[in-house]
């Protein structure tokens, strides 16, 4: 690559400091040497910053499956020697790739980023050497965040919100949110020369203000990443329910808590329609907002009477870690389908555990058909460098089209950016442990992690029906759907937004 991410004085000024760079891939040579690929070389090579230390001292809190070798000249038996070595050789390989692939990321990113001037991302309306200059900036600053250097973070911040304006082009907006996020991050790090990570005070799963209500609704409406998760499940619950008379749908966090349960509104007029006896509709909701699920719920069933359809609706109170089988009442002889629009992503943790409890559980329920829409983005990878390139360049593509839909000044764009995307990308940002829930991956990722616990998939075949229900919806030209190994995927320009997945036991 012929461009430098970092401007090279940045880069030199902290090129010899004694610490591990958290956020950047780490390797070992033949020799023994540590170095650090550098991104940031003029000529577009690696530069390497030799120590001699242990491998256990490069490794930070999110490498914690390397083990010291220290441990190794401790153990007793020559056979269980041999067997840790073989061991901690396959957590070291694992360790390495995903270092690499997070060094991968961090170019792939920048370099998508800062070839969008011809398309209006980066550069904007500011022109390309402005674009370029607030991308540098912003990396400089996440690699001063991610090596704890408070002092030079803290300088490149103060030239960011000079530089980052809440209603300037599409990348000083998506930059505003990623500098609170920094921000953020940097008031809870630990200095240099500590260990650990103080995680703020920040749940955005927490009940709704009116404001995040508002912006939610705006999203819903304005963009078509929620509604495009409607329609592929709703599509597909149809088809499971094709001459059924009983059929059940479980719904994970009614879709984020969105007001009046618009996506069962639509299943239920299509049900309703269907020739012969309409069948008996169950829906169960399960979250936390038990009062606000209740209304809805009371909204539904009345609109089910109007068209003559019988609807019984119920709500588990209980957030999804601590969902029990016995909490869904299945009745027997019906059909039960399950639907999850961007909520799996949410308990996805570092143990696994969390994740694969909740699929067990729905395993267990044997649904005809699990519907899994969520972001088709790598917002959970173990280094915060590569997470936090994969996110700009992410909601650099969403900001960019939002700029396509509405005016400059528009409030509606700035409340949807402030207060739904802007608390996404703080979470991204600032959060680690349980606090960041805002845990997105890639669809192979998905389908991986749904294999491992059992589900196969079901080709979504209805690529002709996405791209006319997008020009039905008169969506902005530069939203795309394609089909990706059975799955449906919106996209802005080529970008990955969304990826819709239907799965069975």
């Amino acid at each position: 690559m012929d461009y430098s991410f970092l401007p090279q004085d940045s880069y030199n000024d902290r090129r010899n400091l004694p610490v591990s760079f958290s956020g950047l891939p780490v390797f070992e040579d033949a020799a023994g040497a540590i170095w650090f690929p550098s991104l940031y070389d003029e000529s577009g090579d690696f530069k390497r910053l030799k120590r001699t230390m242990s491998l256990g001292e490069v490794t930070d809190s999110n490498s914690s499956s390397i083990s010291s070798y220290g441990s190794i000249s401790r153990t007793s038996s020559t056979s269980s020697l041999s067997s840790v070595q073989r061991l901690q050789f396959r957590d070291h390989i694992w360790t390495y790739t995903q270092r690499y692939l997070a060094a991968e990321a961090v170019e792939e990113a920048a370099a998508s980023l800062i070839g969008a001037e011809g398309g209006g991302g980066v550069a904007g309306d500011e022109g390309s050497g402005e674009g370029m200059k607030l991308v540098q900036q912003l990396i400089s600053c996440a690699e001063a965040v991610a090596c704890r250097d408070k002092s030079h973070a803290s300088l490149l911040l103060s030239e960011l919100r000079a530089n980052a304006l809440v209603f300037g082009s599409s990348f000083q907006r998506v930059a505003s949110c990623f500098v609170q996020g920094l921000a953020d991050r940097l008031a809870v790090v630990q200095p240099l020369g500590t260990v650990g990570y103080i995680a703020p005070k920040m749940n955005i799963m927490d009940i709704a203000s009116e404001k995040k209500e508002e912006a939610l609704r705006l999203v819903y409406e304005i963009c078509p990443h929620i509604q495009f998760g409607h329609f592929v499940a709703n599509s597909s619950i149809l088809e499971a329910f094709e001459g059924e008379s009983l059929v059940h749908v479980v719904d994970l966090g009614m879709t984020l808590g969105l007001p009046h349960g618009q996506q069962w509104h639509g299943l239920i007029r299509s049900l309703a329609k269907r020739p012969g006896p309409s069948p008996r509709l169950r829906i169960t909701a399960i979250g936390l907002c038990i009062d606000k699920f209740r209304v809805i719920g009371d909204e539904l069933e009345t609109y089910a009477i109007e068209l003559g359809l019988n609807l019984e609706f119920s709500v588990v109170e209980s957030n999804l870690e601590s969902l029990k089988p016995e909490d869904i009442k299945v009745v027997p002889g019906e059909v039960l389908v399950v639907n999850s629009i961007l909520q799996l992503h949410c308990v996805v943790k570092e143990s696994r555990g969390a994740l694969n409890s909740v699929l067990q559980i729905i395993h267990e329920l044997s649904p005809k058909v699990l519907v899994l829409v969520e972001q088709d983005s790598s917002h959970n990878g173990p280094f915060f460098l590569g997470r936090f390139m994969e996110a700009l360049h992410y909601y650099a593509a969403i900001f960019d089209s939002l700029d396509a839909m509405l005016p400059k000044y528009d409030t509606r764009r700035a409340k949807m950016e402030q207060f739904y995307f802007a608390e996404e990308i703080k979470n991204i940002v600032s959060c680690e442990g349980p606090a960041r829930v805002e845990r997105h991956e890639r669809v192979d990722q998905w389908r991986r992690r749904m294999s491992r616990a059992g589900f196969q998939p079901v080709p979504l075949k209805m690529l002709a029906q996405g791209k006319q229900w997008l020009s039905s919806i008169n969506a902005c030209e530069g939203y795309t759907i394609v089909e990706e190994k059975g799955c449906l995927v919106l996209g802005w320009k080529s970008k990955p937004i969304v990826a819709a997945s239907c799965w069975k036991c």
